[in-house]
């Protein structure tokens, strides 16, 4: 009886028999030409060409975006922080413009140590003054036709402690003491501070709000000494005052021992 697999067989080899193959043979390749004789494009190689190219377009584009982004990304600007205020410098005071005139000078009480005649200038004193400070205080004085050397030393008296450091006769002077003077001006006598006040104290005003003393070079560019000095006068009693106000320690007020209505300097 004929099976499946022979009737298979059987057409295999009729179907090579039409063809002029040999049994077991495979078909040959065939090349297709164009009308002009010219073998015709593999389109199958094309297409792979074709996809390849397609892949490498897309991988390019890919690559490009990849780039633009990252482009993109460092131009991007973070959000700025908020500028924080700068802090106030240390030691670094803020003038008061709007207080009296006499409040921006500094006054201190302070006591001569030590004092020698000023080896350049004839009628001037260098005096060394305790203020309360680190270190005492140089200080060039024209005192010699009214004080002698004697009078001069262990005096208490007021500093104005805020005046720029300048030259007299080539020796440094570090402020300048207060004094008062009758109207000849040949009568010159220290402003003296209560005999119990501490030294260093800084003098206040009586009805005046307590002192913010300028920097010495405030001092001077406003020209704040040059200020006060019309308005700066002792009482019928010899009591210090600027325009009324008395010039005030915590042990009581200053005084000259013996000038009244006095200029003072």
């Amino acid at each position: 009886m004929t099976n499946a697999l022979d009737l298979i067989d059987a057409a295999i080899a009729d179907l090579e028999g039409a063809l002029n193959l040999p049994p077991g043979g495979s078909l040959p390749t065939t090349t297709t030409q164009k009308p002009d004789g010219t073998p015709a494009t593999d389109t199958t190689t094309k297409s792979n060409t074709n996809t390849n190219t397609t892949t490498n377009t897309n991988t390019n584009e890919n690559a490009n975006d990849a780039t633009i982004t990252k482009k993109t990304n460092k131009k991007t600007k973070k959000p700025k922080k908020p500028q924080q205020q700068a802090a106030p410098k240390k030691g670094g005071n803020v003038a008061n413009l709007t207080q009296p005139e006499i409040c921006k000078l500094e006054f201190k009480v302070g006591q001569i140590t030590k004092v020698w005649i000023h080896p350049n200038a004839d009628k001037l004193y260098c005096e060394e003054i305790e203020c309360g400070e680190e270190k005492p205080r140089q200080i060039s004085s024209g005192l010699r036709p009214f004080y002698t050397l004697e009078e001069m030393e262990g005096r208490r008296l007021l500093v104005v402690s805020n005046l720029k450091t300048k030259k007299l006769a080539g020796i440094p002077s570090q402020g300048m003491v207060l004094c008062a003077a009758n109207d000849a001006n040949d009568q010159v006598e220290f402003i003296e501070p209560p005999a119990d006040a501490p030294l260093g104290e800084i003098i206040t005003f009586t009805d005046l709000p307590p002192p913010e003393p300028f920097s010495g070079a405030q001092v001077e560019k406003k020209k704040v000494f040059q200020a006060c000095v019309e308005g700066m006068r002792t009482t019928k009693d010899g009591e210090a005052a600027w325009e009324g106000h008395l010039f005030m320690t915590s042990k009581g007020v200053c005084t000259s021992r013996t000038i009244k209505n006095g200029a003072m300097r």
